[in-house]
């Protein structure tokens, strides 16, 4: 009995730990610039996001907002080949506002995450 009550801990064991390595293969939001949440003085050429995991280029993207919804992106997602964990979003000129992130991730690993931010940019 003794021997079953142990193997039962072990496989109860084991299921968490590989609950937990694939919580941590998926490809989540490190950080950003603009920051998350931020308020910046002006307006950035690029929003930039760095993944706790390298990005499929293919099936990964993003999108950039003004409050109507409107796209203010000069150009498509891209993922840097130097650095599989950036993703960056060239931007228009941006008048003071509130902008709207949202992406999508797929890590190498086939996971996929997906997630929404916003930021602003001060009057002046």
């Amino acid at each position: 009995m003794l021997g079953h009550r142990l193997s039962a801990a072990a496989a109860a064991a084991i299921a968490i730990v590989l609950a937990a390595s694939t919580a941590a293969a998926h490809a989540f939001l490190d950080h950003a610039s603009p920051a998350v949440g931020s308020t910046v003085p002006g307006a950035p050429s690029a929003v930039t996001m760095w993944f706790t995991q390298q990005l499929e280029p293919a099936f990964t993207t993003a999108t950039v907002t003004d409050a109507g919804g409107k796209s203010v992106a000069s150009g498509a997602a891209q993922v840097d080949p130097k650095d599989p964990t950036e993703l960056r979003v060239p931007l228009k000129p941006l008048p003071p506002g509130t902008y709207s992130v949202s992406w999508h991730a797929l890590s190498v690993d086939t996971h996929t995450t997906e997630g929404h931010f916003t930021f602003a940019v001060a009057g002046r």
